[in-house]
Order: C-alpha cells, then sequence, then structure tokens
C-alpha cells in the first residue's frame, strides 16, 4: 500500500519515471512490478525457512535483473532483513546507483548494531517515526521524517458518533499463519460474550479472497450459538473500525488504523514457538503493539502467544462493554496518540525526498 501512494506521487511529479520491480497488487496496478506477496508475504524464523530456497532463489532473481536494468535507482520499502541483504548485494555491483530506504527498519527494537552497517550501503533512510531520525543521524546516514503514510490513506476520515453499540470488531491479520492462529481464538472469544450479551454481533473484514475463504471454513467448523453471531465481508476493515463499539486487533498496521479512526481495542498476536523465543532474546522494547510504542506507555492491552486466549479477550471487550468511561478514556488516548503520526502530505513528501536523489 506505501509503495502504491509513493509511485503514484512520484509520477504525478515526473511523469518521464519508470518502474521495474516487485510488491503487491496495488503497486503492478501502478506499472512495472510482479506480484509476489502470495509467498512474501510471511513473518517469523521458522515461516521463512520454510521458504528458504524460494527466498534464495528470489535474491539471485532480483540482483540479476538490476544488474541488467541498471536502474537509476533502488528503492526499498520495508521487509528489512530482505531488503538491507539485496541492498548489500548491489552495491557490491559497484552500479551507479542511489539506494533509498523507505519505511524504516525497526532498529530501535531488534538491534542497533546493524546501523553503521545501513550507514554503508544507503544513499538516504525515509522514517514514518520521528524518534527515529537521531539513530541514524548519529552514524551519519542521511534519514528525513515524512509522517506516517497511514495518515494519507486514512485521509478525512475519522473517528465517528452513533457507534454501534451491540457490534464487535474481529481483525485476524492480513497473512494466512496468522489467520490461522487468531481467528479461532478470537471466534470461542465471541460464543464467550454472546452466552452473556446475546444481543451482541461481530463482524471480521478478510484482507483478500483467498483469506475469506479460508475464514469462512473456520466459521463453517465452530458451533455458533447462532447463525448470524459473526459476519465475513471482504475488506471493509476501515468502515467497522470507524462503526464497531470496540475490537480485538492482530499487532500490525491495524492497530495504528484503529486508534486513527478511535476503535477502542485490545491487542493479541501468537507466532511459532522457536520464533518467539528467538524474539524474547533479540525483542529491546517493553510493547510489541505500534500505537503502545508511540505513546511510550500501555494505552491497549496486548496478549501475546500464551496470553492470546478467548479468557483474555472477553475479559478485555467485556469491560469495553461494561464500563463506559474506560472506554473513552482509551479512545481518546488512542486518538491523541495518532495525531502524533504527522500532517497528510505523506506521500508527496517521500516522492519528494526520492526524486532529490534520482535527478
Amino acid at each position: 500500500m506505501h509503495g502504491e501512494g509513493l509511485m503514484r506521487e512520484i509520477r504525478a511529479k515526473d511523469n518521464t519515471v519508470s518502474f521495474l520491480g516487485y510488491g503487491g497488487g496495488g503497486m503492478r496496478a501502478e506499472g512495472g512490478t510482479e506480484d509476489w506477496l502470495d509467498k512474501a508475504a510471511v513473518m517469523g524464523l521458522t515461516e521463512v525457512l520454510k521458504q528458504y530456497k524460494w527466498f534464495k532463489a528470489k535474491m539471485k532473481e532480483m540482483v540479476e535483473h538490476i544488474e541488467a536494468q541498471k536502474p537509476d535507482l533502488l528503492l526499498l520499502i520495508d521487509y528489512p532483513k530482505f531488503n538491507l541483504m539485496l541492498a548489500e548485494r548491489v552495491r557490491a555491483l559497484n552500479l551507479d546507483i542511489k539506494i533509498v530506504f523507505y519505511i524504516s527498519p525497526k532498529v530501535w527494537a531488534w538491534n542497533k548494531k546493524r546501523v553503521p552497517k545501513m550507514a554503508r550501503i544507503l544513499d538516504k533512510i525515509i522514517c514514518i517515526f520521528p524518534f527515529e531520525i537521531p539513530i541514524y543521524e548519529e552514524v551519519g546516514l542521511d534519514a528525513v521524517y515524512v509522517g506516517n503514510p497511514l495518515v494519507d490513506q486514512l485521509g478525512e476520515m475519522g473517528t465517528i458518533k452513533g457507534r454501534e453499540e451491540h457490534v464487535l470488531g474481529l481483525f485476524p491479520g492480513s497473512r494466512k499463519r496468522e489467520v490461522s492462529k487468531l481467528f479461532p481464538i478470537m471466534i470461542d472469544a465471541a460464543i464467550r460474550l454472546y452466552h452473556r450479551h446475546p444481543e451482541l454481533r461481530f463482524s471480521a473484514p478478510a484482507a483478500t479472497p483467498v483469506l475469506r475463504e479460508k475464514m469462512q471454513e473456520m466459521l463453517d467448523e465452530a458451533n455458533l450459538p447462532v447463525e448470524d453471531l459473526i459476519d465475513i465481508t471482504e475488506g471493509g476493515s476501515h468502515e467497522l473500525m470507524r462503526k464497531a463499539h470496540a475490537g480485538v486487533i492482530a499487532s500490525g498496521t491495524a492497530t495504528l488504523e484503529a486508534a486513527w479512526l478511535g476503535l477502542p481495542y485490545c491487542l493479541v498476536y501468537k507466532v511459532s514457538f522457536p520464533t518467539y523465543l528467538a524474539a524474547r532474546l533479540l525483542v529491546k522494547i517493553k510493547h510489541i503493539g505500534l500505537i503502545n510504542i508511540l505513546a511510550q506507555e500501555e494505552i491497549v492491552e496486548e496478549f501475546i502467544q500464551g496470553d492470546a486466549d478467548p479468557c483474555h479477550i472477553e475479559r478485555s471487550l467485556e469491560l469495553f462493554l461494561k464500563d463506559a468511561e474506560h472506554r473513552e478514556t482509551v479512545q481518546q488516548r488512542l486518538l491523541d496518540t495518532a495525531a502524533t503520526m504527522g500532517t497528510p502530505g505523506v506521500n508527496s513528501r517521500a516522492a519528494n525526498e526520492v526524486l532529490v536523489l534520482l535527478n
């Protein structure tokens, strides 16, 4: 999504620019890129190792592609482990090419030791959080803060009055593996809440048609007390965030979107056990929720790994249902923190930074 918006702004400012590379469907629609997300959208130690041969082949393919095409600029978007390896190999080709990284790697959470290496292989890094800038400036890397591109994507859309009191949102994520781990837990929590509040109904947006089908299969296998308890939609997550009374959300970008739109929620996440152990050893920060990191305190409850269970979700959502003051306090704190993500025009500012180097 961020690549699509950035490509559109770059072309609007300079229609002589052409693109080639790899991304998602939105980037492909902007022209010149291959959609590789079906296989590339994985996260975690064991999850990546299962596709190691495929990633190795893709890396070789991309380096050969870049060497043959000799582009003027290599724009890397997020996906830090793969993209930093790609940058290093491209730099070793000694091509006359600028390398820009957009959506800074979360070195402040994992490992700041890689920052000096980034300074050697990158020409510029474009950050979406203001606290990232000093980390890179310290090693002499040209770093610029443009704001969070979610601000552009959500536009003027904000929280609305008159939320539907009996509708709760279930947001299990956009990757197949996280949906497989989290959606059954959310279904169970919904059933538990229904027995205490039979007026409740739940809505769960699927990120893709494939995920909608997978989620529907899980729903068909569940023993629902009423047929219309959970409605699965294709897309529509932002509208649900605007109208739902509260929700439960998989850790990721959706947690920032929900904060911007004023949806009170709790956060859940589960990964494979080896990935969890590795993360416990490597992660240097207290929270994993982006809104909590941005606020530097816990605004929303985080239920990770063993704590990501129906009982914790039920209790957290029950509190939103029963305690209006608690719900309103969380909502206001989310809105206040989200307001620090920057002002509209993020993609335009990022495009300017890219074009300065390109020209």
